[in-house]
């Protein structure tokens, strides 16, 4: 399913502001919601690489920002 060519995607993310794709006609596991972005695998992994410029979890940035 993920290595189909033809298969739309929507960028997902969570709680930590992590980031991920899901096949479109799937549902969104729990934790996850839709950032409103979707297309290919590659058009949603660009997407992603251009949003997610910090990779350390929302909780991680907040305690070291408190130092």
């Amino acid at each position: 399913m993920f290595d189909d060519p033809d298969q739309r995607f929507l960028v997902v993310i969570n709680h930590e502001e992590q980031y991920s794709i899901w096949p479109t006609e799937r549902e969104i596991p729990l934790g996850w919601s839709a950032v409103g972005f979707a297309g290919t695998k590659v058009e949603c992994l660009d997407h992603i690489s251009q949003v997610w410029t910090d990779m350390r979890p929302k909780s991680l940035r907040e305690r070291m920002e408190k130092r």
